[in-house]
């Protein structure tokens, strides 16, 4: 579940684990109703941001607790714990406080102890938040190998783009408590449907203007600054009426040969700012009023440095422009 501060994604997973009750609607997990069990009686289990482990008890201790809290046997709960410790790499912490543990480490302790109670759905609440950027990339792999080994559902919120696009299976965005897309993690980067998941994924151009012409299932949207085709067959807007198109940062390509009239798909820039980011530039670029974005690799930086005021002409590919909806 990816999508904006106060869009709606944690309140969605409180309702699936039952620690919030929907108005309306039903619950449905391998087609059992989930709306009238609480919340331990839920083949569900949350891991949250704060780990909120048991500083006083050591990491066995802290994995077996809720099986404790179940009524499993000692000898059988011991023996599950220590299981679930071996899944994720800690059989031999077993002895330890979690202040003598990494934040990765004690990620980790949190993930056993739920995976110790064998949940159906295994839900992450921007589990990855409190911790440094290489720990993060680190238990991204760490994440999604698990559930691979595992064969278990993780419903995982979280506002990071970049993370969702790396783990996820299928991304549901949304916004303002309402799905605008749900798909693919290449279909949401590459083919936003809405202006809103266009802005909210990052370094897509938005081209807001009329259409200027259309020949047969392809139009043209100009705003005075940018003109763009694109494919859409079954529209039906006449000559004149709004339209948005998007271009992702990544499909632009610079064009040495800015020689003549700019044609359609292409526009004469001025560099705002040259953004280097190791194996790849941002360019930051205006068109008259219209700022545009584009991404080539990075080493292409020493022939772009320092070029903020110059002009320069892109350009992309019809194929490569997304129609939007509002």
């Amino acid at each position: 579940l990816l999508g904006p501060s106060g869009c709606g994604k944690t309140t969605t997973l409180r309702m699936i684990g039952g620690h919030e009750f929907p108005s309306g609607g039903r619950i449905l997990l391998d087609g059992q109703s989930l709306v009238d069990l609480p919340p331990h009686k839920r083949p569900t289990t949350t891991v949250f941001q704060h780990f909120a482990l048991f500083p006083h008890r050591s990491v066995l201790q802290n994995v077996e607790f809720g099986l404790k809290m179940h009524g499993v046997a000692k000898n059988e709960r011991r023996k599950r714990a220590m299981n679930a410790l071996e899944m994720v790499g800690l059989e031999t912490l077993a002895t330890r406080k979690p202040r003598e543990l990494s934040g990765g480490q004690q990620q980790r302790v949190a993930l056993a102890r739920v995976l110790v109670t064998q949940p159906k759905a295994l839900l992450l609440d921007e589990p990855l938040g409190d911790l440094d950027r290489l720990l993060q990339l680190r238990m991204r792999v760490e994440l999604r190998n698990l559930q691979r080994q595992l064969g278990l559902m993780f419903i995982h919120v979280t506002h990071n783009q970049e993370e969702a696009l790396s783990m996820a299976d299928r991304v549901v965005v949304m916004n303002e408590a309402r799905i605008q897309q749900i798909g693919e993690p290449l279909m949401v980067a590459t083919k936003p449907e809405t202006e809103l998941v266009a802005r909210f994924m990052g370094d897509n151009n938005i081209i807001e203007g009329r259409v200027a012409r259309r020949d047969g299932d392809r139009l043209v949207v100009d705003n005075g600054s940018v003109r763009a085709s694109v494919r859409a067959p079954g529209d039906t807007r006449a000559v004149g009426e709004p339209l948005a198109v998007a271009v992702r940062a990544a499909a632009v390509t610079l064009d040495t040969n800015s020689v003549g009239a700019v044609e359609l798909n292409s526009a004469d820039c001025e560099i705002v700012f040259v953004e280097f980011l190791g194996d790849l530039v941002k360019l930051h670029l205006t068109a008259d009023d219209e700022r545009l974005l584009a991404k080539v690799p990075g080493e292409q930086y020493p022939s772009l440095r320092g070029r903020e005021g110059e002009k320069i002409r892109i350009s992309w590919k019809e194929e490569d422009v997304q129609l939007l909806r509002r």
